[in-house]
């Protein structure tokens, strides 16, 4: 628990803060990667949780699910626009108006947080008009518990407005102006934060700054799931399908859009992240079995494993989800398989070396029993069956052999062996 929760009096020290940084479009990787360090917080008995934001905006979705995060916080939260040429638009506006400080650095802007795709997929004007109102309703709300300019927050949305940090420090819409780690620890120190209905006036002399980044999982599904890259995966995933279709046998083009098809399912929220990950997971295997049996000169194995690490960094990723999967289990289960397939490669690699210096099934130098005689010369030589080492062959001689006699073999020619 915070010692913002247990704290009795009116003043806390702030010791340590946990920063977090927010630089791409808002996606379901963003509310993962805050609801983890949220949780480092508790655990590093962080004081306060810093973000700093550069953001064009993102899914309004996940933005109220950010927004929830920073209100059952018991420690305050606060958002810095920064470095000079970011901005906090769209949903970022509404995110910073949840938080429980708000600071701009010098050549930034906050606003323009009307939702792109009302004034297209929404058509009807009604529809629109609630969604706006219901996005405008939530934003002064927030704004106004935290003291600042609701209205104008409320026209960010309604008007797409966007102000410049020296603007919205003069209109109440941030607390300040902080272009360095020292100018805002200085507006922070004797500020008081209003956290679950109660006020409390933070200490914050010489706080430590503990850097918390995105793992490798959280990075890569920040990617597949910016909907660019997730539309781009699912119209390859399409195309390479219908190629199979059209020329089918190969199975590669389909495993492959297989692979882009899931994530760009796991992108677009239709599948949900666990089930997305056992996915291609599963179908990881699945074309390492193929490998086996069709020629893609590593083409599958590939796509398998880039299907195995991605869903292995997936997993677990859930809200309640009370599992993780370390990173060193990962990587040291792929990595054994990894030189396991390098092992089979090698061994494939030499024996094509020596294609065509050993003769395939050399019979020379064994024994054998005739079976059965030709009673007639053929082409000036008696022809036999024989058997050796459990194979039927045929056989010529100059020399005339009885059924049973035992052979020695002395040579092949095509499909006769010499005897």
């Amino acid at each position: 628990m915070s010692s913002w929760a247990q704290e009795t009096t009116d003043t806390v020290a702030i010791e340590k803060i946990l920063h977090l940084k927010i630089e791409s479009s808002i996606n379901p990787a963003t509310y993962n990667y805050l609801a983890e360090g949220f949780k480092a917080a508790d655990k590093q008995k962080a004081d306060l949780i810093l973000i700093t934001m550069n953001t064009p905006g993102g899914l309004v979705t996940t933005t109220k699910k950010i927004l929830t995060l920073f209100g059952e916080s018991d420690r305050p939260v606060v958002v810095w626009i920064k470095p000079e040429g970011s901005s906090a638009t769209s949903a970022g506006a509404i995110i910073a108006s949840g938080a429980h400080g708000l600071y701009m650095s010098e050549g930034t802007n906050i606003g323009a947080a009307t939702p792109i795709q009302m004034s297209g997929d929404i058509k009807e004007k009604d529809l629109k008009n609630k969604a706006i109102n219901d996005l405008v309703a939530l934003v002064s709300s927030l704004a106004e518990t935290r003291g600042r300019n609701a209205k104008l927050f409320g026209e960010m949305i309604e008007k797409a407005s966007s102000f410049k940090s020296k603007e919205a420090k003069e209109k109440n819409l941030i607390d300040g102006i902080a272009n360095t780690n020292s100018d805002l620890l200085s507006l922070i120190d004797g500020r008081f934060f209003h956290i679950k209905g109660r006020d409390y006036k933070a200490q914050a002399p010489n706080p430590e700054i503990i850097p918390f980044e995105m793992d490798l999982g959280l990075k890569l599904l920040n990617i597949f799931a910016n909907p660019s890259t997730a539309y781009i995966l699912f119209l390859i995933g399409a195309a390479l399908i219908y190629l199979e279709l059209q020329a089918p046998g190969g199975f590669i083009a389909g495993a492959i859009g297989a692979v882009c098809l899931v994530l760009a399912g796991i992108g677009f929220q239709v599948l949900p992240l666990n089930f997305g990950a056992l996915g291609l997971i599963i179908l990881s295997f699945a074309l390492f079995v193929m490998e086996i049996y069709i020629t893609s000169y590593g083409i599958l194995s590939l796509g398998g494993l880039a299907a195995l690490i991605s869903g292995s960094l997936f997993l677990y990723r859930t809200d309640n989800a009370y599992l993780e999967l370390s990173n060193s289990v990962i990587f040291s289960s792929v990595g054994a398989i990894i030189l396991f397939l390098a092992f089979i490669l090698m061994v494939i690699l030499r024996d094509h070396k020596n294609i065509g210096k050993k003769a395939f099934n050399n019979m020379k130098g064994r024994s054998g029993e005739v079976l059965s005689v030709e009673e007639h010369l053929i082409e000036g030589s008696y022809e036999y069956q024989i058997k050796v080492s459990g194979e039927i062959w045929k056989a010529r001689s100059q020399t005339k052999y009885n059924i049973g006699d035992q052979v020695h073999i002395n040579d092949r020619e095509n499909l006769y062996l010499i005897i």
